[in-house]
Order: C-alpha cells, then structure tokens, then sequence
C-alpha cells in the first residue's frame, strides 16, 4: 500500500535567489568585517611576534620602554596573562604556530642577528636547531611548530632573499623570494605560503608586492593597494588579512591602519584599524585576526584590536523565501 509520503512526494524549498556561499558573501562586501577593542597587554611594547588564533593567542618578546624584553603573554579571548618568558630577549623576530605549540626563530640581539630558534609546549621554551642564516627584520613566519617556512630579512653580512624550511628538526634553505625586503608580512603554511609589503633596501623602497609559494617556488601575483613594511598579517594563502605598518618614505613620514583583504588573488581595501600601528604582535585568520601592541611613530602600544567578520556573513550558505 502506497503511503502518503509516496504519494504526495516532499516539499520543495522555494529560494528567491541563487545560493551564496561564504566565499561570494565577503567577495559581496568585504566591509562587512569590522575591529573591535580587546583587552591591554600588560607590558606595551613593538617589534615582537605572535602565533595562535583570536580567541587563544601568543605575544613574544619585543621592545618595551626599557629595551628588549624576552616577556611572554596569553590571550584568552579577553585579557593577557604573562607566562613563561623565552630563553633570548630578541626584537624583529619570526614566529607562528599556536598557543600550545608555537615556534619563534631569529630575531635582533644586543649587539647582532641571531639564528636562535625555540619552541613552546605551552609550558616552556626549548632552544633547537639555529637557522643557517641569522637575521633579523623579520615579522612573522608561515605554518606549525614542527613545519615552518621564514623569508628574507636582514643578515649580518647584509639584506638576504634566503627562505628556510623547518621539519621539526633542522632548516633546510629553499628557493628565495623573487624580491628581497624586510619587515614583509608573512601568512599561510610551509607549502602555501605568502608575502607581502616589507621594505626593498636595493631600491630604498617600501614595497607593495605580493608573492605566492607552492612548496617548490615563488610567484608575483596582484600587489597590495597600499605598501607598506613592518605589517601585521594573519590567514591562509587563499584568505588572508593585512593590517597597518609603515608608510613610505623610509624613516616613516607616517603610520597606517590601513587594512587589506586577500581572496587568493586580490587585495580589497576593507574598514581601517582604529589605532594605526606597525610592528606588533598578530595572530588568527582572514575572518577573526588579532593585533597586539606595536607602535604608533609616538609610543609602545598595549592595546589590543580584534577583526571579525559577522558569522551571520560565514554561515551563509543560501538564501531563503
């Protein structure tokens, strides 16, 4: 016997458009995503490095009033608590990873570059195996704790294009970057990585440019809208967020919140910081990143801003009559 189902079949879901994933949504209006305020650091200070997520987020060392600091702090979503402090006070280092497994490698000591790398098991620093190359006028660095790529910076000997690849063990140097520069923003992961901005000392310039890593070489792909060095940056290679840094002529004429969505292909100018900064602690995704600290061409900085895009814009997936 036939049920009822069988015979009247299902019902239908009327749309009164075509769906609209995430993707299409922010391609829409990137505008959507705004900053926030988030709780102060307890030592304001610049020139250090982050890794972690909006909500579960590590600064590192840097510049405080007092010179370098080797002080380490956990954000929980809503405020800093100083924990364990790494075993060399540095500045203009690279680092990624997460608030439990995170990594930090060269950097600037007293009187010279360092290849001093160490990692976090969310108790304790433990030095490893030096970078080949020492440098410093890093930002950031791309991937996890055991699978990290660093780009450029600045040598003993001089500006480097060198790029090393770490596999939980030692640093391996791969293909350089097309463009040598300092100070760039670096996201993405040790096979998909990105970078952007930073300073050019061959041209005695700040740079737009952007360039793309598919674990075997580099490309040029679409400048930023602003360039800039000393710049946050935070996501994937396909879903990246820019935030502030310095402005060209170098030394700064001045400081931006400028801040840039990234697609996989183009830049997008979106809402601005509201405290233009450079050179501070960053952390998270294209949708939900983190800046912390910095500088403002006046003074260290302790606060703390928060970028998200409303989950009403990710979650949708469809719209409905």
């Amino acid at each position: 016997m036939a049920s009822y189902k069988d015979i009247q079949g299902f019902n239908i879901q009327n749309l009164t458009s075509d769906p609209v994933p995430f993707a299409q949504a922010k391609e829409n209006d990137p505008y959507q995503g705004t900053w926030s305020s988030g709780g102060n650091l307890n030592t304001a200070r610049y020139a250090g490095t982050g890794a972690g997520t909006q909500t579960a987020a590590l600064s590192i060392a840097g510049v405080a009033p007092g010179g370098r600091v080797a002080n380490v702090e956990s954000y929980n979503g809503s405020s800093w608590t100083e924990i364990t402090d790494v075993n060399s006070a540095r500045n203009e280092l690279g680092g990624s990873g997460t608030q439990t497994a995170a990594i930090i490698m060269g950097g600037r000591l007293p009187a010279v570059e360092t290849g001093a790398t160490e990692t976090w098991n969310g108790t304790s620093w433990t030095e490893v195996a030096d970078l080949n190359t020492a440098r410093d006028n890093l930002n950031q660095s791309m991937g996890t704790q055991t699978a990290n790529l660093v780009a450029s910076g600045n040598s003993p000997t001089g500006p480097v294009a060198f790029v090393e690849s770490w596999n939980g063990t030692s640093w391996t140097e791969v293909a350089d970057i097309n463009t040598q520069r300092n100070l760039l923003g670096e996201i993405g992961t040790q096979t998909a990585g990105l970078v952007f901005g930073g300073y050019n000392p061959g041209a005695g310039a700040i740079e737009s440019k952007t360039e793309s890593w598919n674990g075997t070489s580099w490309t040029e792909v679409n400048d930023m809208n602003v360039g800039r060095d000393r710049i946050f940056g935070a996501g994937v290679q396909t879903d990246g967020l820019a935030y502030g840094g310095r402005l060209p002529p170098s030394p700064p004429a001045g400081v931006t919140g400028t801040t840039e969505s990234w697609n996989g292909t183009s830049w997008t100018e979106v809402n601005d910081m509201a405290t233009a900064r450079y050179n501070g602690s960053s952390a998270g995704t294209g949708t939900a990143a983190l800046a912390a600290g910095g500088n403002n061409n006046t003074a260290n900085l302790a606060t703390t801003e928060e970028w998200t895009v409303p989950s009403s814009i990710q979650n949708q997936t469809l719209t409905a009559s």
